[in-house]
Order: C-alpha cells, then structure tokens, then sequence
C-alpha cells in the first residue's frame, strides 16, 4: 500500500547528512580548490549558521573565517545574533561596516529616486520595502514606506521603478561580496555560499553578490531540511526560531513576503512535488493548501527557474580553444 504524500517525505538523517556535507567540503577546499580554508558571511540567519557549523566540523573552527556586514538599513539583531554563532564555534571573524561603500556607490539615493516616482513624500529617514501582492501572473510588487512619525502608505511601483530600486538594493549583496573576496585572497581561502535549494532552484540571490561563491554546501538542502540540521548541530533556538529575512530593506521583511508569497516549509512540499511529479491534489493535502493553489504554484515554480536560467549561467564565449580547457584535478 502506497502511503499517501506528507511532510515526511523531506525528514533527513541529520547525522548522515551532516557527515556527507563535511566530507564534500574537505574534499572541494583541500583537493579541488586547494584553498587553506574558508571565509563566509554570518547574517545571524539558519542557513549562515549551518554551514558555519559545517564548515567548522569539517575544517577544524581555525581555518573558518566569518564575517559580519551590516549596514544602514540592517536589523541590530543579525550582528548579535550572527556574533553569538561565531563566539560558539570559536571562529576568527572581522565586522566590516559597507554603509561607506554603499554610500559612495550611490545605493541609497538611487533607491529613493525609485521610490520617490512613486511616492513623492519618501526622504531621508524614512523606512521602506518591498511586499509582492497578488497571486501567481497577477501578482504585482508595491513599495511600504513609514514615515518618521509612524505613518504608512504603499503604492504600486511601475516596472521600471521597480528594475531601479533592486538594482539599487543589489549594491548590498555585491559589496558583501566584494569583501569576502577580499579576505579569501588574503588568506587563501575560499568562499563559502549559504543557500539553500529554494533560494537556489528558484533564483532568489544575486548575480555576483549572494550567488557568488566557491562552494554551496547546503544548495541541495530544502528549508525545512536546514532546520533539521540546525537543531542537530546545536545552532541557538533564537536563531532558529527567527523568520527567514532579507535584511536588505530598512522595514522588517520575511522572504515569502517578497520573494516566495507562501510560507517557506508550504514551498518545500510544493517544489518536492513538482520535483517528484506529484499530484497537486497531494501536495495539496500535505501543505494544507487547495490543490488550484499547488496548479498556480507548479506554474511560478516553473517561471521562476526560466528566469534563474539567466543567474546560473557562466559567461558567453565566441569560441572555446583547447588552450583554455582546465586541468584535471588530482
């Protein structure tokens, strides 16, 4: 008797897991990379401490690097939180202010020029995000700004406006970026990605900012996968339990709010679904959904990943000469 599609399905052997991850990254840092160890960013979120965690496990803690990168618009509690993750695992780690960079990089007023178009009041010390309405080919993205006094209004953004104020934002992940790079050159080290498959398969990261990395040790986990690990690992409960955020935009933000518009454990069972060809009737009935729901959500699956096509792509060359084939690794 086949029993019928639940939560299940996604349920892991943390310690089997975990142990595959170590070996892998042992593995691509020591052989194929053959970097000294690792530098990541530590945002205070599940998936940083994870694979911190891993890294740590799988390297020995003095040779992890972690950095902390906040700026302006960040959350205080992602730098304490990220810190209480380091001062765990004994990790070195540096804080690199990028508010400077992003400031001279014009991130700030270029975003509010974006806003601005559509809410003419918007200024300085006012507070603002992204939040996607709507569902599936009807969805649209407005802007929420609050004003010093308290007071909220939201507006539609037009498409181009919308284009301006993510190019913007995408200053934040590139400069972070940029200085993990940094470090990695001097000390030999490479670069550790932190998203998971959502982020991964869906393209919810930045290209040449947050997408960028040497290796991705939990690329291939679901959400709700990650947390199995953390609480195995021993990551703090208050980072586990915190929502999921951007911490790119000055007013709280969850990343289904923006990105997902599902909870993320409800878009685990949907992409394994649409993975494993499961039909939207039992996704439905796990995910506490209706399945014209799970039909919409197979359907924005399937419009995102032809949009990642473009963030996971390698550079276009005119022609491929012997002379550039790579060396095979040992």
């Amino acid at each position: 008797m086949t029993l019928p599609f639940s939560a299940e399905a996604l349920e892991l052997d943390p310690a089997a897991a975990c142990a595959e991850i170590e070996a892998a990254i042992r593995c691509q840092v020591f052989r194929q990379l053959r970097r000294k160890g690792v530098v990541l960013g530590l945002s205070g979120g599940v998936d940083s401490s994870v694979v911190a965690s891993l890294c740590a496990r799988a390297l020995g803690a003095d040779r992890v690097f972690v950095l902390f990168m906040p700026e302006e618009d960040s959350d205080p509690a992602s730098l304490e939180l990220g810190k209480l993750v380091a001062a765990k695992l004994e990790l070195e780690s540096a804080t690199e202010c990028i508010t400077p960079i992003l400031l001279a990089a014009g991130c700030y007023c270029r975003r509010d020029e974006a806003i601005r178009t559509v809410i003419p009041d918007y200024e300085q010390g006012w507070k603002s995000k992204l939040v996607l309405r709507g569902e599936g080919p009807y969805s649209f993205v407005t802007i929420v700004a609050e004003s010093p006094a308290g007071i909220r209004q939201s507006a539609r953004l037009s498409l181009e406006a919308f284009h301006k104020l993510v190019s913007a934002t995408n200053f934040k992940q590139r400069t972070r970026k940029m200085v993990e790079y940094y470090h990695a050159d001097r000390l030999n080290y490479a670069v550790a990605g932190t998203p998971n498959r959502l982020e991964y398969d869906q393209g919810f990261f930045v290209k040449g900012g947050d997408g960028m990395a040497d290796l991705k040790p939990i690329a291939h986990l679901f959400k709700c996968q990650v947390y199995q690990l953390a609480e195995w690992l021993g990551v703090p409960a208050e980072i586990r339990r915190r929502p999921s955020t951007t911490d790119t935009y000055s007013l709280p933000q969850t990343q289904d709010e923006f990105y997902f518009s599902l909870p993320l454990l409800k878009m685990d069972l949907c992409l394994f679904g649409r993975d494993h060809n499961i039909s939207p009737a039992e996704v439905a009935s796990a995910a506490d959904l209706r399945p014209d729901e799970v039909e919409r959500i197979y359907k924005n699956i399937d419009a995102k990943r032809r949009a990642a096509a473009y963030l996971h792509q390698s550079p276009l060359l005119v022609s491929s000469e012997p002379r550039s084939e790579r060396p095979k690794i040992l």
